[in-house]
Parts: structure tokens; C-alpha cells; sequence
């Protein structure tokens, strides 16, 4: 029957029942061959140093061929063995709204803890440095959350940085210091205009030294302060010095109702008693014998969510304007070789130590008596426990959920009287 190796081969097993009892016919050979299926040691699917990597594919992605491992968490534990966890759905939707941070229209009413949480992770991402929608993805933020994003911002001696991230600056709102020392503004740069928008009427502390200023850039600064009595009010202190100025700005920062400091040193006026008469009439000042440490440089830092931003933008900076080693080389010896380097060297370091010793050699600063700063600081305390920013929220609440208070009608401004011709004319430019 099925006795020949040639048809057990291409039979297969063949089972035939005997007496109730299923018996295989071609049972001697296949018992062989499970023996030796024992017997032998089983073969490895993988060597031993093989390691495998979970991908997930995006759709999206998909036509690129790029994989994305993201919602996957890698871990080893004590034996070095390598673990994985999924991620949670709260971790998963996170990053997807911080990839598309582009298209969110707002966030007012999200939580500040959530914001913050999605603000580092469309930073790790690189969203805000991206040239097309940074900007955008920045505003959202801040018209949000305001100080939070960014409290205090220092730019001193980053002219470059101003120029080339100015529309990015524009878009921190509620700021309380900022520090523009060293960067070459002049009397009509765009960035003093926007001082005194309504975006920046929570600043507390402006540094404008170093900055090249005028009598008219001041007047130019403080004409919307003057006549539409808007932006700056909250103003305290005031830094003017190393800028070409004369007493008659004295006249022009009459409008600042809480100013409390003024820094004037290395400027064209001089220590004299019609100065001195004249802040105290006008201001309410008298010159401080010792240094006021509200004008120190290292109470103006850049603090708040975006600081890592803004040292990115630094960095980056920096780079651009490193010069090449192979200009820089032949420029140095044509310098060496006709003997200018050793003078360049010289005003250079002139320059440098007459950096260092700005401070120090003409300091002339003003600030109110003891008794009216204390009954100024009294006045701002309930001020000081919400901020600008929080109010401008609350507000934007509050103005969607009730439409009432827009049918007021506005508050009768009263016209200045102290207005000149040039006046009219910064006016009209506006």
C-alpha cells in the first residue's frame, strides 16, 4: 500500500482506523524525526546583540518616508533590559497643539499652568524662531498672558538684536522694565513710538541711555504722554544719561505723573541750583548724594517664559556677526603692517575702559523726598498684587460675557494748555 519511502514523502502522515483506535500508518518515520526535533537545540531568531526600535508612521509624513517615535517612552530597567511605555493622551494631545501652534486664535480663558506647559514644548520645537509664523505663535501668548511671557526684557549694548528682532519685541505686551542702554536708537527710531503705545503702559522702569538722544527725541517720546495723556503712566524711573540733552527736557517729563527717579549723568546739563530749582518745581525732585541702586544694571534682567527665546535670538546674533577667519586675517596684517593696529589697539581700549567707567565718573541723579516716596509706594501697593496684565485679561473676560460698559460715554479729555507749534507738528506726523 503506502510502504515505499517515495509515498510516505508526498502523502504525508495517513491515518487509518483499527479496532476504534486511530493508528498512523507511516508512524516509525515521523516519530524519528520528532525525536530528533528534540533533541536538537532550537535555533535563535535574532543574535543576541540585536536590538529592534518602535516607530509610529505619520500619515501625514508618510509620502517621506520619516517615521515619528514620540508617543513612545524608552526606558531600561535594573536588569538592562529595554522597556517602553506609551504615552499619555494628555502628553499626545500637548504636542500636537504645540506642533500647529500656528493656527490657535486664542488662548484667553486656558489655564496658565497648561499654557506654560504648552509654550516649553512649542519652544523645544523651535515654533517661535520659525520665520514665518514665530512672530504669530509669540502674540498669542502674550495677548494672553502678558507678563507672564515676558516680565522684564534687558537689550543693553544689543543694537543688532533691536534692528533685526524688532517686530518680535513689539509683540511682548505688559512689560514693567525694559533696558535699551547702548543701542543707538536716535531721535527717530520706530521702536520710541511704540513706547508709548498701549501695549507698554505697565512699564515701570526704561533705560534710554546711550541712545544718541536730543531735546526733540524727548520731546517726540513724551508728545502722546502730553496731549492724549496716554502711555507711560505707570513710568517710575527714568534713565537719560550719556545722551546730549539740555534742561529744557525738564519740561517735557512734567508728564509723568508717578515718576519717582531720574538718572541725567554725562548729559549737557550740569549740577548747577537753577537745575536743582527747577526739578524740585516741576518734578518734586531733589539730587540724591548717593547712588540710587534702582538704576543699577542688575535689576533689569530678562525674566519670564520667553527668556530662552530672546539668549536664542542673542546667540544666534552673535554668530551672524562673527567676521570670517580668512577676512579677518589679511585685514590684521595689513593693520600690523602699516602701523595702525597698535592705534586701533589704543582706541579700542579707550573706548573699552571708558565703557567700564560709565557710572562713575558724573553721576548726577534726582529722586523724590523720603515722605513723598513713601506715601507714593503706599498708593501702588494694591497696584502691585495684580498685574497689568491680569487686569487686561480680566477686562477681555468680562467684556465677552457683558456688553454694558461700552455704551458709556468716554471721559471729556481736557486740552493741554502748555502746547506749541512744534507739538502740532510731532501730532500731525502720528
Amino acid at each position: 500500500m503506502f510502504s515505499s519511502e517515495q509515498t510516505q514523502n508526498e502523502c504525508g502522515p495517513v491515518y487509518i482506523r483499527e479496532k476504534g483506535i486511530l493508528r498512523s500508518v507511516n508512524e516509525p518515520v515521523f516519530a524519528k524525526e520528532a525525536w530528533s526535533f528534540r533533541t536538537t537545540k532550537p535555533s535563535r531568531l535574532f543574535r543576541r546583540e540585536f536590538s529592534v526600535e518602535l516607530c509610529v508612521e505619520d500619515r501625514v509624513q508618510a509620502g517621506t518616508h520619516t517615521k515619528r517615535k514620540e508617543h513612545f517612552v524608552f526606558t531600561y530597567n535594573k536588569e538592562g533590559s529595554l522597556r517602553y511605555s506609551v504615552k499619555s493622551l494628555f502628553n499626545i494631545s500637548l504636542l500636537f497643539i504645540a506642533e500647529n501652534v500656528q493656527y490657535i486664535d486664542s488662548l484667553l480663558g486656558f489655564p496658565e499652568q497648561m499654557a506654560e506647559r504648552l509654550f516649553r514644548a512649542a519652544e523645544a520645537k523651535q515654533k517661535f524662531s520659525d520665520t514665518d509664523y514665530g512672530q504669530r505663535a509669540l502674540q498669542v501668548f502674550s495677548e494672553a498672558y502678558g507678563d507672564l511671557v515676558l516680565k522684564s526684557l534687558c537689550l543693553r549694548n544689543r543694537f543688532l538684536l533691536v534692528s533685526e528682532k524688532l517686530e518680535e519685541i513689539k509683540v511682548f505686551q505688559c512689560l514693567q522694565c525694559l533696558d535699551l542702554f547702548g543701542c543707538k536708537l536716535g531721535d527717530d527710531h520706530e521702536l520710541l513710538q511704540h513706547l508709548t503705545s498701549e501695549t507698554l503702559s505697565s512699564l515701570v522702569q526704561l533705560s534710554l541711555g546711550d541712545n544718541h538722544l536730543s531735546n526733540r527725541g524727548i520731546q517726540k517720546l513724551t508728545a502722546p504722554v502730553r496731549v492724549m495723556k496716554k502711555g507711560l503712566e505707570n513710568l517710575q524711573l527714568l534713565d537719560l544719561s550719556w545722551n546730549p540733552i539740555s534742561e529744557q527736557v525738564v519740561g517735557y517729563l512734567s508728564c509723568f505723573p508717578n515718576l519717582r527717579g531720574l538718572d541725567i549723568s554725562e548729559t549737557n546739563m550740569e549740577l548747577t541750583t537753577s537745575l536743582c530749582q527747577t526739578l524740585q518745581k516741576k518734578l518734586g525732585f531733589v539730587c540724591s548724594e548717593a547712588l540710587l541702586q534702582d538704576f543699577c544694571h542688575g535689576h533689569c534682567k530678562t525674566l519670564g517664559w520667553a527668556e530662552q527665546i530672546v539668549d536664542q535670538w542673542e546667540i544666534h546674533m552673535s554668530e551672524l556677526s562673527k567676521p570670517k577667519k580668512n577676512n579677518a586675517e589679511p585685514r590684521k596684517e595689513a593693520l600690523r603692517f602699516y602701523g595702525r593696529h597698535k592705534a586701533i589697539q589704543e582706541t579700542q581700549g579707550t573706548s573699552s575702559t571708558m565703557m567700564l567707567d560709565k557710572g562713575c565718573s558724573k553721576r548726577i541723579q534726582f529722586c523724590k523726598p523720603a515722605h513723598n516716596n513713601q506715601i507714593q509706594a503706599s498708593g501702588n501697593a494694591s497696584g502691585l498684587t495684580e498685574s497689568p496684565s491680569q487686569k487686561k485679561r480680566k477686562w477681555m473676560l468680562d467684556s465677552k460675557t457683558d456688553g454694558s460698559n461700552d455704551s458709556a460715554p468716554p471721559a471729556k479729555r481736557v486740552a493741554s494748555k502748555s502746547l506749541t507749534v512744534e507739538d502740532w507738528d510731532l501730532l500731525n506726523s502720528y
